[in-house]
């Protein structure tokens, strides 16, 4: 695996990889998980060069959250994306993708500022930004997203239509540990009892999809099964739980097929976030 430091070698080796044939784009902050590896799986299974990607976007943060704690454990995780297989990593510094006196912005409109947009105002500013030079340099044919940061994707699938890149962004399925908590890089913030708490993310969407598969499919009704324990739940703070378009992120009256189910909320000082798919 080779690693890449500037935006200039990185665009000379990815033309060079799409005259082979088809690139796959991993797009990663690192603190690299089992989720993260998926993605590389199925990127190494569909394409036939993989680049992976290590940067924590300082655009996506705002004043108030985890930038400057966000784990970085680039060793391992090198490591790790060697035994995957990816042929290329890229691995910019802050000042080589936002080079003194850049202006530009990618600001996708309303559907930024719904679910994580609504709370953490200028996030997906910053997602779409950062995403949107991402394609530019690697030149992928298919970009892979884990499915869990479901407004993330609606957001990056916006703007590859709006602005018309050539690729295919790929969805790929939430991996959970053995307790049903969705991996995230976040989750190592957790004390045990943190841990626990956090637990409820899950249980409510099985709560809710037991009670779709019962026949309730009123959207209001649904919530309304589940807001009192979310409100009275110990240790946990409740961000949203919302039944909405998954392409639009509105809401939507009934939790039909195809329906996402989206849950977010901060526990022990963490912000974690969860949904399905109706199917």
């Amino acid at each position: 695996m080779q690693i890449i430091r500037t935006i200039e070698e990185m665009q000379r080796l990815a033309r060079g990889l799409g005259r082979k044939g088809t690139v796959g784009l991993v797009p990663t902050m690192g603190a690299l998980h089992e989720g993260h590896l998926s993605l590389v799986r199925r990127a190494r299974s569909e394409c036939d060069a993989v680049v992976a990607t290590i940067f924590v976007n300082p655009l996506q943060f705002g004043a108030n959250e985890d930038l400057d704690k966000y784990p970085r454990t680039f060793e391992s995780d090198c490591e790790q994306l060697e035994r995957e297989q990816v042929d290329l990593l890229f691995a910019p510094a802050p000042e080589e993708m936002y080079r003194s006196g850049a202006t530009t912005i990618v600001d996708v409109g309303a559907i930024g500022t719904r679910l994580d947009g609504a709370s953490r105002p200028g996030h997906f500013v910053g997602v779409a930004t950062v995403v949107a030079k991402l394609f530019h340099i690697a030149m992928p044919d298919r970009a892979y997203f884990g499915q869990k940061d479901a407004a993330q994707l609606a957001v990056i699938r916006q703007m590859a239509r709006d602005l018309n890149f050539p690729l295919e962004v790929v969805a790929c399925p939430i991996v959970r540990d053995e307790d049903g908590l969705a991996l995230s890089s976040r989750n190592r913030y957790l004390s045990r009892e943190a841990r626990g708490a956090a637990l409820i993310l899950p249980r409510t969407l099985v709560a809710l999809a037991e009670k779709i598969r019962g026949g309730i499919r009123d959207s209001g009704v649904l919530k309304d099964s589940q807001m009192r324990l979310l409100e009275g739940a110990r240790d946990f703070e409740l961000d949203y739980l919302a039944i909405v378009d998954p392409d639009t992120l509105l809401p939507v009256a009934e939790a039909l097929p195809g329906t996402l189910i989206a849950i977010a909320g901060t526990v022990g000082g963490t912000r974690l976030i969860d949904n399905f798919i109706v199917g």
